[in-house]
């Protein structure tokens, strides 16, 4: 049985004279490749003389782009969907027969799709001391059937980590997550 779930969010910028404003990325549109179904969407945009166009990113998600070409007092995007809430399976899927042990090497032929992924940072003391006690602890110091140390991993996260709010902008670095 599923449940159908209605959002509605509403974001407004309002000036104290008018402006122009540059090009806006809006991002709120589900991917077309989300489990959840989308049965309805719908995005407004206020002043309502604008230029919209619809993108993709590399990674499939839509990216709104709207233009405003004259000066406003106040801008305004609204959007409405109603999505399908349904249970659904985390472990329905398949590994590939060199994958279904961690840990496990990527096929060389997969190396430019999966580059901008594999970058890594410089190791931090605490990130280094987190990764030890991670092969000692999920894997041993051995192989491990990858699904079951998908699962540790995230349980021991959900138990090591905490959410908090943070207004600052961009990406956390483990150490500062750590």
């Amino acid at each position: 049985m599923s449940i159908h779930v209605a959002l509605h969010h509403k974001t407004r910028y309002r000036y104290d004279r008018p402006v122009t404003l540059g090009p806006q990325i809006v991002r709120l549109r589900p991917a077309p490749h989300c489990r959840t179904r989308i049965l309805s969407y719908s995005l407004r945009a206020t002043p309502q003389k604008h230029f919209l166009n619809w993108q993709q990113d590399p990674q499939s998600n839509f990216l709104a782009r709207l233009v405003v070409p004259d000066p406003t007092r106040e801008f305004l995007v609204e959007v409405d969907l109603v999505a399908e809430m349904s249970v659904l399976n985390p472990f329905d899927f398949f590994l590939e027969p060199e994958a279904e042990s961690f840990p496990f090497k990527y096929d060389k032929s997969l190396d430019h799709e999966l580059a901008p992924f594999l970058l890594k940072g410089p190791p931090s003391p605490y990130f280094m001391k987190f990764l030890g006690d991670v092969n000692r602890e999920l894997t041993g110091g051995k192989g491990r059937q990858t699904t079951d140390f998908l699962v540790a991993m995230n349980q021991r996260l959900w138990r090591e980590i905490k959410y908090t709010i943070r207004l600052e902008p961009g990406v956390q670095t483990p150490e500062r997550t750590l």
